[in-house]
Order: structure tokens, then C-alpha cells, then sequence
């Protein structure tokens, strides 16, 4: 329990870090491609000619030269794995950091315990260890919800699943290139 709670601190504390973090530099306003997470990423979508870069260190000046569109993830893991999270409600989606956060869901056979997740893309490269997910898992104990086990095999599958998905929408994209 002290374990999850550990972690949904840390991954609370990474969030507020990059958006205040966001809030430096240069003041003026940001318009990329993350409008519209359905094509964010994908291969050939390009920024605005106006975007800058998610952090921007020193004085906040502006060269247009040095801009790009900031940090990127694996455009197939990002589709991927809001594919895969798609039956849960979605709290928050960070596509230039690569954070996706579900709320609470609760399935239908089983409305005493409810789930929630966290997926983190770690790398711009398609394989096991670009993609981490967190699970929490709570159950309905006199009116409260308590912390219960998750069962490793269920993170591995979520995580294995999304690789999947990720090469079966790179094959398609492979074969609609060729």
C-alpha cells in the first residue's frame, strides 16, 4: 500500500515538475499538433511554424532555427496505448512527454473494485522497455475503497498488448507507404 501510494506521489510530482517547468522561457503562446491526439506523432506531422519547444533554457530568447516541436515519443506506442487503455475513462494524456493517465473504472461483472492506470512511453524506439504501465487496483470494503494486489501478469499483459498494437499499426502504415 505504502508502495502505491509512493508512486502515485512520484507520478503526481512529475506532472507538476513538467508543467511548471513548461511555464519557463518564452511567453508566448504554444500551438503544436497535440490538438488532435489522433494524428500527434504520426509519422510526417510536423509542428506549426509558430511552436517552440516544450522546455526552453536561458534567457527565454526566440531563434527560429533552434525551434522543433519538442520532446516526441514513438508515435505507434502513443496510438498504441490509448488504444489499449480505450475502456477506461482517460483523466490526462501528455503526448510530448509520453504520459497517459486513466481515472477510475470500474468493470460491469465486478463493480466493487474499480482500476486505474498509468503508462509512461520511455523512448522514441518500438521494444519491451519503451513502454511501462502502473496499475492500482481498489475494492469496495464497508462503503471505503481499500488498496488490493495487482497481479504482475496483469501490468505485463496491458504492456504486451500495447507493443502489439503499436507493430500492428506500423505494419499498416508500412504497407499503405509501399
Amino acid at each position: 500500500m505504502l508502495r502505491i501510494k509512493l508512486k502515485l506521489a512520484f507520478s503526481t510530482g512529475i506532472a507538476l515538475g513538467l508543467l511548471g517547468l513548461s511555464a519557463c522561457g518564452n511567453s508566448q503562446p504554444t500551438t503544436a499538433t497535440v490538438n488532435n491526439p489522433e494524428t500527434q506523432n504520426l509519422p510526417g506531422a510536423q509542428a506549426s511554424a509558430n511552436s517552440h519547444p516544450l522546455f526552453t533554457l536561458g534567457g527565454g530568447k526566440s531563434n527560429s532555427s533552434q525551434q522543433g516541436p519538442g520532446i516526441q515519443v514513438n508515435a505507434y506506442l502513443w496510438r498504441a496505448t490509448l488504444d489499449t487503455l480505450s475502456f477506461m475513462p482517460l483523466a490526462s494524456a501528455d503526448p510530448f512527454g509520453g504520459v497517459v493517465i486513466t481515472d477510475w473504472y470500474s468493470p460491469p461483472a465486478t463493480p466493487n473494485e474499480r482500476f486505474k492506470a498509468n503508462a509512461y512511453i520511455l523512448s522514441q524506439q518500438m521494444n519491451a522497455n519503451a513502454i511501462q504501465v502502473t496499475l492500482f487496483h481498489q475494492v469496495l470494503q464497508n462503503g471505503q475503497w481499500a488498496d488490493a494486489a495487482v497481479d504482475p501478469n496483469t501490468v505485463s499483459g496491458l504492456e504486451d498488448r500495447i507493443l502489439s498494437r503499436a507493430a500492428d499499426l506500423r505494419a499498416a502504415a508500412e504497407n499503405t507507404n509501399d
